[in-house]
């Protein structure tokens, strides 16, 4: 090894010789040697129950509520639908740079308790919604819960587990959301047809009460020292204050374009554009003027990263659009149920969590990320290209072939963007990294369902009969709501909707076609960095005196067997 690269190799405070960000990318696809670590005690693992039941929670949410929506939607006479789901994600997108400010500012616990009493506030107040204004707030209060979850539950696995170890947990993580994913659309069929869809709000609250135990009990990580009024001046509040107006703004062009305005008018090109720019001010304000940066822009300076945060916004783009849109399909195409749309589903949903903990499996085997992310890349743009040849009178076996093969690509590239991401960055930058991370999978929701339904209500103005567009009160604005009415409607009339709902929705496939191609782009400009050994120790679980000690023996005892080899 030459001089200079030796110069860049510096040693952990374990004793252990670490590669830095110089170093790896001059040696791709690397290996990566045994880091040495200690096993987990029985408090961590407790912890890490907590946080898998705290994913559940999201992950479930994310499956059942697009199940029940028009039974929701009916129930409620309600008009803006898609406020439902943009609700909740703009909230969670909104403050998830936030979270990681305040989880590196207060501490990892009280910040992930608060995130849970947000989330059950959220779902209580849903399940007790009487209007759809109600039901749109509840959401917001339920998402900027669920939002946090995520990326405090990222950051708390960051700190614990080196990114070298990291795919087994997520493998553990990709199970729990098998098994919320697989449940979310029977169980929340079943409560929808059955009239009791406020079930599927109040189950949360068993839930996340038993992982706020959890975390109260065990989850003892270190916390920053200093006054209240000195950490609340480290906030990033104009950071905040942009972020959050131009999340706003452009979802509010997205939802209103083709529908209640023309894409070309003033209502929709200002909020947009204003959006777009508030958006660019944000990052360069992280970049040029913070003090202490949402984002900063470090993390987002070198290509393997930049690359994988670009994956990162893509894919739920595509994954919300299938989870919103199949279910619309299935119901107004089909004449199905919510329980048998929600059978239907088991396509996508009992093949993302199995395809998730593969590819998990795979990294954690072979210390490499970007042959599973090309590999998922091709398989979400069959998936999709197979979604597009769908129709009225397509048999089952099709289309679940088309859902199992999505399953399996999106399975892959969502439990592998985490490694581009992270493998350049110290791990100093867990924090502001996870958050990021989480914001940019949040914004993409918010993307996935306007797009989607801007898309499908500008196909359904031109393709609905008319006889049908004047039966509803408000038009193709509140289509969502007549979903239910479609089988019963007489010929020639049911055929006619039911054909211009599969048009609709061919043609709403071909645009995420298009965006899915842009994600397996992205991916070849990242480059296969090692998957490095080291943890923030400022972040550490605390420990029982006279453990640290012993601990530190063990790492000093350990490192002498592996400088050698990374030195090589």
């Amino acid at each position: 090894m030459s001089t200079d690269i030796r110069q860049q190799i510096g040693t952990s405070s374990t004793g252990l010789v670490v590669l830095t960000n110089a170093d790896a990318e001059e040696h791709e696809e690397a290996p990566v040697q045994p880091s040495g670590m200690r096993s987990k005690g029985i408090r961590f693992w407790l912890v890490f129950l907590a946080i898998c039941v705290s994913l559940f929670l999201s992950a479930f949410e994310f499956t059942a509520v697009s199940t029940a929506l028009p039974t929701i939607v009916h129930d409620l006479n309600g008009e803006d639908f898609v406020w439902v789901a943009s609700a909740y994600a703009l909230a969670a997108t909104a403050l998830l740079p936030a979270s990681g400010g305040m989880a590196q500012i207060f501490g990892r616990r009280p910040c992930m308790l608060l995130s849970l009493a947000l989330f059950t506030l959220g779902s209580a107040l849903c399940g007790a919604a009487k209007t759809m204004n109600w039901l749109i707030a509840a959401r917001t209060i339920q998402g900027a819960g669920g939002g946090s979850i995520l990326a405090i539950s990222a950051i708390i696995i960051s700190d614990l587990v080196p990114l070298a170890e990291r795919a087994l947990y997520n493998g553990f993580i990709g199970l729990t959301w098998a098994v919320a994913t697989a449940m979310g659309p029977i169980v929340s069929g079943a409560l929808a047809e059955n009239g009791q869809w406020r079930w599927l709000f109040y189950l949360n609250l068993p839930l996340a009460g038993a992982a706020g135990v959890l975390v109260v009990l065990f989850l003892k990580i270190k916390t920053p020292q200093g006054s209240f009024r000195e950490k609340m001046a480290r906030m990033d509040w104009i950071g905040n204050a942009l972020v959050i107006g131009s999340s706003t703004a452009i979802v509010l062009a997205l939802t209103w374009g083709g529908v209640q305005h023309p894409w070309s008018s003033a209502q929709i090109l200002a909020p947009l554009i204003i959006g777009v720019l508030g958006l660019l001010s944000f990052l360069l304000y992280e970049a040029r003027v913070a003090k202490h940066p949402l984002v900063p822009i470090s993390l987002v300076s070198n290509r393997t990263s930049f690359s994988g945060y670009v994956q990162t916004f893509i894919l739920p783009v595509l994954t919300v659009a299938v989870t919103y849109f199949i279910p619309v399909f299935y119901q107004a195409c089909w004449g199905a149920s919510p329980i048998r749309s929600g059978v239907l589903f088991f396509g996508i949903s009992l093949t993302v969590g199995p395809f998730l903990i593969l590819g998990a499996v795979s990294i954690a085997a072979t210390k490499t990320y970007r042959v599973q992310h090309w590999i998922g890349w091709a398989a979400c743009l069959a998936g999709l290209g197979a979604l597009s040849t769908l129709n009225e009178h397509t048999d089952i076996a099709r289309a679940t072939g088309a859902l199992i093969v999505f399953g399996f690509g999106s399975g892959l590239v969502y439990g592998a963007t985490y490694f581009p991401v992270l493998a350049p960055l110290p791990v100093t930058e867990n924090a502001h990294a996870m958050a990021f991370f989480q914001f940019c999978r949040s914004f993409a929701t918010v993307w996935g369902a306007t797009i989607g339904t801007a898309v499908l209500q500008t196909q359904l103005t031109k393709r609905l009969p008319a006889e049908f567009v004047d039966m509803l009160p408000d038009g193709v604005a509140i289509v969502y709501t007549a979903i239910t009415v479609i089988p019963d409607l007489p010929e020639p009339l049911h055929t006619q909707v039911r054909v211009a709902f599969a048009d609709s929705i061919r043609i709403l496939w071909l645009v995420f076609i298009g965006i899915c191609g842009i994600g397996a782009l992205a991916s070849l400009l990242m480059k296969g960095l090692p998957l490095h050994t080291q943890l923030d120790e400022q972040w550490g679980m605390e420990e029982k005196e006279g453990q640290e000690s012993t601990d530190e023996e063990e790492a000093q005892t350990a490192a002498p067997e592996i400088a050698p080899t990374l030195i090589q």
